[in-house]
């Protein structure tokens, strides 16, 4: 398997034509069918239905298309990399939903601005799931919550983040989890560390929760809270961003469970311009904060 054919399967299925594609590459159509028929006897399986004169991808030729484009993209960037020593290429930055909101904004413009030859995309999801992106190498770096001990991980502590609890906005004050236990909790899901730690403050008191209903954003918990179906935890910063966190109760809550830090990760093997570029330009926006 060679990058030619793969540049030519990516050119076919993104053009869906044999002729639009060996114009792109500068090929003749025969070509680019001899060579994808050599690949697809390689892998074992056919990447195209074929329909007179008509090419659509198979499903696998769906789920191979993801792959062949990130190894493209891969070999891109370690071009450019080595000719050039700076960022370019495609960078994709896995975030948790919360730090996306509140410092990246920003962060990211100024990012785009120094560095316009970079093309980055933004992946939001729990510090459990972007941890095992950047792992696989999906991700080339990501932002969770840390440390993250992992000996094919490296990472940097960014930021520091104060975790509370949100309650109904007459709640009654909410001391410990004694007070709190019974109560529905809302919260992301099993991966995100974030609910793992509210429920550890739980499991350290020796009391029990009540169920733990699932949301897919942070206002959609804040409303659910409001209403007063349950309590949630959330970062301090998240509440002072949005519209509506004046509808709810503020409660603090120990140490060991609000001082969260928030860590930016890569690969070990993978400290690209790219990761490097947007960990110096974090150090130089939030310089009062701990890197």
């Amino acid at each position: 398997m060679e990058l030619t054919q793969l540049r030519m399967f990516c050119a076919v299925a993104e053009s869906g034509s044999l002729a639009r594609a060996a114009e792109q590459l500068h090929r003749v159509p025969s070509n680019l069918t001899t060579r994808l028929r050599q690949l697809e006897q390689e892998l074992g399986c056919d990447l195209f239905i074929r329909e007179k004169q008509r090419l659509r991808l198979s499903p696998m030729g769906h789920n191979f298309l993801c792959y062949a484009q990130r190894i493209i993209a891969l070999s891109d960037e370690a071009l450019s990399m080595v000719q050039t020593g700076d960022p370019a290429g495609n960078f994709a930055l896995g975030s948790m939903e919360s730090t996306a909101a509140t410092r990246l904004p920003a962060l990211l413009a100024r990012y785009h601005q120094r560095y316009p030859q970079v093309a980055l995309s933004l992946i939001t999801g729990t510090s459990g799931e972007m941890i095992e992106r950047v792992r696989e190498g999906t991700l080339a770096a990501a932002l969770v919550e840390g440390p993250v001990a992992s000996d094919d991980l490296n990472g940097c502590q960014v930021f520091d983040e104060e975790m509370v609890l949100i309650a109904e906005r007459d709640s009654a004050p909410l001391t410990d989890a004694r007070a709190a236990s019974g109560r529905t909790l809302f919260g992301f899901r099993t991966s995100c560390s974030y609910r793992q730690r509210f429920e550890r403050w739980f499991q350290e008191a020796g009391v029990q929760p009540g169920p733990v209903m699932e949301i897919q954003s942070y206002h959609a918990m804040v409303a659910c809270v409001a209403s007063g179906a349950g309590i949630a935890m959330a970062p301090r910063t998240v509440l002072e961003s949005m519209t509506g966190g004046e509808r709810v109760s503020i409660h603090p809550l120990p140490t060991t469970i609000s001082a969260s830090k928030t860590f930016l990760i890569w690969r070990r093997d993978a400290f690209t311009p790219n990761v490097e570029a947007l960990k110096y330009l974090i150090i130089e926006q939030f310089e009062t904060q701990p890197v």
